[in-house]
């Protein structure tokens, strides 16, 4: 006969203990699943050592080749030269479990929202001021929130990363598994890219993540939306800032910007509607008619632009019981940069940076 769970135990350990024990296994249901989860599951950092060699002949490796030859025309010998002895970087392992957007906003946006970061905003606008003429007239973007990205991004191209993303790509496509389907055509689309402009890849240093240039675009992006704005053909979000600043109007044109548009309203610190409420659950996708937020919430907010719904986004404060909370109602520009970044905090960082660029 089967002994339970609590006969077992009373076998081995005194009556205190066993208080203690059943305690302890009376908590463990009370914890977050995804706490558990995080608990029981190692970090992908977990399972490999730094400057591991990662093994080419997986079947997945060996799929990815010949992709890269029969659909992208890559020679045996490029290949060799491009795969010659790659190996893991545990620190992007690290990092990509450890995201900065994941921090409450009150401690990710002064990160952000500096006066050095502000003050050299402002002499960007000066100082690029005609071809940031050329870009609100042309493309159709404000041009306070380009720079403001570029701010975010890069400190206006001066930090632009450090990593190999040839390796970063690898090591993420290799030994992240979570994301490793969408790793490996990051990994295609910049091979694609170096391959389409001349460059090697093995030159090209970027973000623990695979994002590069003044822009941080990855791959995919630069190859959807990066322009050549100086005359030349050559896209260049390297050195080129009338590129930097027309590739980055370029994505937020892509995703509907409107020129002068609004990008946000306040909505206080308590939500008064259901609807409001279940938006804001949803993240980024959640979407309530302007209108309805009007009625129940600000009736002072502006119209949206095409009659198109609002998210609804709450933003952390300081606060004693940390569930104080400043919510607004962004609007299909402030939307326009979650496609840029998917995160809320992300977002309201560069519309706030961008509401100080203005400010003289």
């Amino acid at each position: 006969m089967k002994l339970s769970l609590c006969t077992t135990i009373k076998k081995h350990v005194s009556s205190r203990k066993l208080y203690v024990l059943s305690a302890f296994l009376l908590i463990i249901p009370l914890i977050p699943l995804a706490q558990q989860q995080a608990y029981a599951k190692p970090m992908a950092a977990d399972l490999v050592e730094d400057g591991q060699a990662i093994n080419l002949t997986q079947e997945k490796y060996q799929k990815l080749f010949q992709e890269l030859k029969t659909e992208h025309h890559f020679t045996q010998a490029e290949l060799d030269t491009i795969f010659s002895s790659p190996t893991i970087n545990k620190r992007v392992l690290e990092l990509m479990d450890k995201q900065w957007e994941a921090k409450p906003y009150y401690q990710y946006s002064p990160h952000f929202l500096t006066q050095k970061n502000i003050e050299k905003g402002r002499k960007k606008l000066v100082e690029y001021k005609s071809i940031l003429d050329r870009v609100e007239k042309e493309i159709g973007v404000d041009r306070e929130v380009v720079v403001a990205i570029w701010g975010v991004e890069t400190r206006y191209g001066s930090n632009q990363g450090s990593y190999s993303v040839l390796q970063t790509l690898n090591t993420l496509f290799d030994a992240y598994p979570r994301r490793s389907e969408f790793f490996r055509k990051q990994l295609i689309h910049f091979l694609l890219l170096c391959k389409e402009n001349g460059v090697d890849p093995k030159t090209i240093k970027g973000s623990y993540a695979g994002a590069f240039g003044q822009t941080q675009f990855i791959p995919s992006s630069f190859r959807a939306y990066a322009v050549s704005f100086d005359g030349d053909e050559k896209r260049d979000v390297w050195n080129s800032v009338p590129d930097v600043l027309a590739s980055i109007a370029n994505y937020l044109k892509q995703y509907h910007w409107t020129l002068n548009g609004p990008m946000y309203a306040d909505l206080g610190n308590e939500l008064k509607d259901q609807r409001l409420i279940a938006a804001k659950l949803k993240g980024r996708r959640g979407r309530v008619a302007w209108q309805t937020v009007r009625d129940v919430q600000n009736p002072d907010i502006p119209p949206s632009p095409g009659n198109r719904k609002l998210s609804i986004v709450g933003l952390e404060l300081p606060s004693e019981s940390g569930k104080e909370m400043r919510y607004v109602a962004g609007y299909p520009n402030f939307q326009a940069i979650t496609e840029w970044n998917h995160s809320n905090r992300y977002a309201m960082a560069v519309t706030e940076l961008s509401e100080a660029l203005r400010q003289k």
